[in-house]
């Protein structure tokens, strides 16, 4: 008895060994689809879509790689077995590197033809099996997007359930790459508000001067350029979610409108002095502490009472690393997909080396190192040569420490490495500030917070 399933397609233009090889099958219990040619085959195919399909490599009309091509179009999963005559070897392992599960070599004996399906059937069913069980691990171990089975992470989703159905006003706050966007997202996904809009800002990449703008909206010739009315992102919200993101890098001047527009759950547009009622839940995420934001000044203790009915702390994935493989796994199926390639796994050296890694990058690090490892990947099999060089060493890789002494290879590596520098720099003098370390540097916020996430720098 197969395990591949019933139904399978027989193209051979011998005809006695096409009706000897269909004789023998059915009598194991395939049900056979029978074929002199592949143009005749292919048809049989779009009508039956067979598990598996045995081919003559050289035949009239449409040949046995041909046909293999039109079948994997139609069915990728189907599994395709070249019969070759021996001086066609080449050509079959040719058909095996474009997709071809097997081939067998005339003569051959039909008990040879039945080990080898059996063979390859038994194969299938064991990936079909894993992919299952991964499957039902992602279902158990995910919430949305955020993967995760270790003690903590499934405290950060029991959170989630609780608070996604109330109208309760949430901070999540986390180290960067952890995965607050994902949370918020989650929250919104799963609450009474799905069907609204779920609306997200980032407080850092919005100037100073167009804060208000941007979240209460303007009416026309309410400043120089204010060319017509539009609606905030408070509106844009309503019925729904807003995800206010690094919500501690709002200005002081603008913290006190904030709390009122919560408090009375109503904004002015700029020009206007009519309110404007909104039905809006607030999500907020920062990255540093707000509690210690507010005992240095530099937050609002009301403010702070307004957005954290609940708090979500998400933890840094050095404090999950029974997470690493499973993230690992999923950001490796999702890049091989995506760049094209068949990579089955990852070597145990690398597994190790995941584990040892200080991520101070956090999953948002894993996630680029699986990227460029699949991207470099020589064979199916992710070894430490993918990985980026000097990775374990302590550090971010794409983070130069400052005062790091190494050679110089171009003009825009210095460049580079003197922008990091003085980055660094400028946030270790303004105590992780960023409005403050981007007035030092002589640059806009939103410039800052651009070359902070290109160089994936960690600050906070």
């Amino acid at each position: 008895m197969t395990v591949c399933g019933r139904r399978l397609l027989l193209v051979e233009d011998e005809p006695l060994l096409r009706v000897s090889m269909g004789d023998a099958l059915r009598k194991e219990g395939w049900a056979v689809d029978a074929a002199e040619d592949g143009v005749q085959g292919l048809a049989l195919f779009r009508r039956h879509q067979h598990e598996v399909v045995v081919t003559d490599l050289m035949m009239p009309r449409m040949d046995g790689m041909a046909l293999m091509r039109e079948v994997h179009q139609l069915s990728p999963d189907t599994t395709v077995v070249i019969i070759t005559a021996y001086g066609t070897v080449e050509r079959a392992v040719e058909a095996m590197r474009q997709g071809a599960a097997d081939f067998i070599t005339k003569p051959f004996s039909v008990a040879q033809l039945l080990v080898r399906l059996d063979n390859l059937c038994s194969v299938r069913a064991l990936r079909e099996q894993n992919r299952r069980l991964q499957e039902q691990l992602e279902q158990r171990y995910s919430f949305g997007k955020i993967i995760g089975k270790s003690k903590p992470m499934q405290e950060v989703f029991d959170l989630i359930r609780r608070v996604s159905m109330s109208e309760a006003a949430v901070l999540i706050q986390g180290e960067s790459g952890t995965g607050k966007e994902l949370v918020a997202a989650a929250i919104h996904f799963n609450s009474r508000r799905r069907s609204g809009p779920y609306v997200r800002v980032s407080c850092t990449s919005l100037p100073e001067t167009l804060i208000e703008a941007e979240l209460f909206g303007y009416e026309k010739g309410a400043f120089t350029g204010a060319v017509q009315r539009r609606v905030g992102r408070f509106e844009a919200a309503n019925g729904g979610t807003l995800f206010l993101d690094e919500i501690g890098e709002l200005p002081e001047g603008f913290q006190v409108k904030l709390l009122r527009a919560l408090q009375e759950k109503q904004v002015e547009r700029l020009g206007s002095n009519r309110p404007v009622d909104v039905d809006v839940r607030v999500v907020s995420a920062s990255l540093r502490p707000l509690e210690q934001e507010v005992a240095e000044g530099r937050f609002r203790q009301d403010l702070l009472f307004r957005i954290n009915t609940v708090t979500i702390e998400l933890p840094p994935l050095r404090a999950r690393r029974e997470d690493i493989p499973l993230l690992a796994e999923a950001f490796l199926r999702e890049f091989s997909e995506q760049q094209g390639k068949a990579i089955e796994g990852l070597d145990a050296d690398v597994i190790d080396a995941l584990y040892q890694h200080p991520w101070p990058g956090n999953v948002r690090e894993l996630r680029n190192v699986i990227e460029r490892a699949v991207l470099f990947a020589r064979g199916p099999t992710i070894t430490l040569a993918d990985l980026p060089a000097g990775f374990g060493s302590g550090r971010a890789a794409a983070t130069v420490p400052r005062g790091t002494h190494r050679d110089v290879t171009t003009m825009q590596e210095a460049i580079e490495r003197a922008e990091i520098e003085a980055i660094q720099a400028a946030l270790e003098r303004t105590n992780g500030r960023r409005a403050e370390a981007a007035e030092l540097l002589g640059i806009s916020r939103k410039t800052l917070w651009e070359k902070i996430k290109n160089y994936r720098l960690m600050v906070g």
